[in-house]
């Protein structure tokens, strides 16, 4: 089966929905190379790889990706599913308010776009699938709302989901309020981390001491707010490693670093790696400590 199979559009919306097994990966190429957003439900029995972490779905699992790269390496006879829109039929930071996911789901400085699926959520999920598929095979007037209506339980529904495999565990457990920092944090990380490298920015941001924000994330075992900052940092580095031809120094410029020494030493003291030795052992298609 092709993909996309159904899609809607008009002059600024765009909505698709799709299935491909282990026998057309290739189908979802096109997709993955666009800049729509994009929810994956993968059964039981699939091995993927988004940015550089390797997933294994031992249950049904949604992802969420925005810019992430996005590799499907093996799986079973069940089919995947993937929705994948605009920002113009949903954004979620203008509808923050509905669904709450922005800072969890999307962008998440644990870098974590998974939400495993139980028996009776799965059923759930599966069928708000089968839903927005009915109304786009049926093409009716009221077709898009009804799809917006069920892509929104989807994300409300995962990002409840999100929060009890993430944040309320028996290591963690974070309060509504503290969550909202939290997600405050990782919305503003994912707008400024190229030209904002300091705790102190996004504290002022958030309107607390940076001394305070630090308190808050040790307080909830998690690692510092300077950590996550220079995670963010070395993701995308990674990536433009990776999938473009940009030198170490034109990256460390795009990256805000005015220095390619420092930023040279900050790579390789954090990776373990040179930038350079980085992008030659996965070129070649070799693991490295990452």
């Amino acid at each position: 089966m092709s993909l996309p199979d159904l899609f809607f559009e008009d002059d600024y919306k765009k909505f698709g929905f799709g299935h491909f097994s282990q026998d057309n990966f290739e189908n979802v190429e096109r997709i993955k190379t666009q800049p729509y957003i994009k929810v994956l439900y993968v059964p039981a029995g699939y091995e993927l790889t988004v940015d550089f972490n390797h997933y294994k779905t031992e249950i049904p699992s949604l992802f969420f990706i925005t810019y992430q790269f996005l590799d499907i390496k093996k799986g079973n006879i069940d089919e995947v599913s993937l929705i994948y829109y605009n920002r113009d039929f949903y954004c979620i930071q203008i509808h923050d308010k509905e669904v709450a996911c922005d800072g969890l789901l999307f962008h998440n400085v644990f870098e974590n776009p998974k939400v495993e699926l139980s028996g009776s959520e799965n059923k759930i999920i599966k069928s708000l699938f089968d839903n927005i598929k009915d109304e786009l095979q049926s093409k009716d007037s009221s077709s898009e709302e009804m799809i917006r209506t069920y892509l929104k339980q989807i994300i409300i529904r995962a990002t409840r989901k999100w929060k009890i495999q993430n944040m309320e565990t028996e290591n963690l457990k974070i309060s509504p309020h503290e969550v909202d920092v939290f997600r405050d944090f990782s919305r503003y990380l994912e707008l400024h981390y190229r030209e904002k490298h300091h705790v102190s920015d996004y504290a002022d941001m958030l309107h607390i001491a940076p001394k305070t924000l630090t308190h808050k994330f040790k307080n909830l075992n998690l690692e510092s707010p300077n950590q996550y900052i220079i995670n963010r940092i070395l993701l995308e580095a990674k990536r433009l490693l990776f999938y473009t031809e940009k030198t170490v120094k034109e990256i460390g410029y795009d990256l805000g670093y005015e220095d390619p020494a420092y930023f040279n030493r900050l790579f390789t003291q954090k990776v373990g790696s040179t930038p350079i030795n980085f992008k030659k052992n996965y070129s070649a298609g070799k693991k490295s400590n990452i």
